[in-house]
């Protein structure tokens, strides 16, 4: 007999404004405190020294969490002119400085030299693994980090404002673009230095900070046994997967594990991915494949 799982079978998203400061394991930990939800977890992690969108996902909505990874993200940041750091932020030591501060128009002519295609090294002071350990875990214990560049995508990178000593910008990118190496390659092309002095993230996916709330906000929430209102629908995460909507038997069927037809349907046939509801509740996300739907990720609602 399976053991009954503790907590509350809350299933959601939480689209949480995360503090400066905090760690996103610690914000997902206190959000599943919160809804005493019996699962949780969240999509791409934000620095402890960022603030701004981190979607946690609760009970089944954490099946959705791999299609959340790959979403594109926008941040906004400032770069503070005249000095490297050992982690690219204002967390590290100075490496090296320089007197030079770049000019509006030096800084608009540099940045569409990092827009499109682009490649990147990841901070030494990252998540990255090296040989099954974390990049961070290595540079701190003071060890030689070489870490190898790879390709990102950058939509769009605008000058929002720029003083002499600092600038501010918005970033629009894809999966796995790091914002302080951003920042340490656009320094050098200026031939400067500058580091990450305030990141916030503003998007993921379909999450952006209209939607969010604070954690002051949800503990009041939460205190006033509104929960409900602070949950976005498991199937918010999927709002770019074609949806189908079945009747009972299928959704029977798919629970059990059972493909089913889709060929009357309006599905594309190039789609690789449907999300099948019933009555207005999510049954199951199927892939498709020689003419049926198989079901890959059910959902238990």
């Amino acid at each position: 007999m399976a053991r009954k799982r503790k907590g509350n079978p809350v299933h959601g998203w939480v689209v949480l404004d995360k503090p400066y400061g905090l760690g996103s394991t610690s914000a997902v930990g206190k959000v599943r405190w919160l809804f005493q939800a019996q699962k949780a977890g969240h999509a791409g992690t934000l620095d402890p020294l960022a603030s701004g969108i981190l979607p946690i996902a609760l009970g089944e909505a954490t099946k959705t969490v791999p299609f959340m990874m790959d979403a594109a993200k926008s941040y906004e940041f400032e770069l503070t002119w005249g000095a490297n750091t050992t982690t690219q932020d204002a967390e590290g030591e100075v490496t090296q400085t320089s007197e030079k501060r770049p000019t509006e128009p030096e800084i608009l002519a540099a940045l569409p030299d990092f827009i499109g295609n682009i490649e990147q090294i990841p901070p030494k002071f990252s998540a990255i693994k090296i040989d099954g350990k974390r990049a961070y875990d290595l540079a701190r214990a003071g060890e030689e980090v070489e870490i190898k560049s790879r390709p990102v995508r950058v939509e769009d990178f605008r000058l929002l404002s720029a003083t002499e000593d600092k600038a501010s910008f918005a970033v629009d990118c894809g999966k796995g673009t790091y914002i302080r190496s951003l920042a340490r390659d656009l320094a050098a092309a200026l031939e400067t230095c500058g580091h990450v002095t305030v990141l916030r993230r503003t998007r993921v996916g379909p999450f952006d900070l209209q939607q969010s709330i604070t954690l002051a906000e949800l503990e009041q929430t939460c205190d006033r046994g509104a929960v409900s209102e602070a949950l976005r629908p498991l199937s918010t995460a999927l709002d770019d997967i074609p949806g189908l909507a079945v009747e009972e038997k299928d959704a029977t069927d798919l629970r059990h594990g059972r493909a089913i037809d889709y060929s009357s349907s309006d599905i594309s046939p190039s789609s690789d991915w449907v999300l099948v509801m019933e009555a207005g509740r999510e049954v199951a996300l199927c892939e498709t494949r020689d003419g049926k739907l198989h079901p890959k990720r059910v959902f238990n609602l």
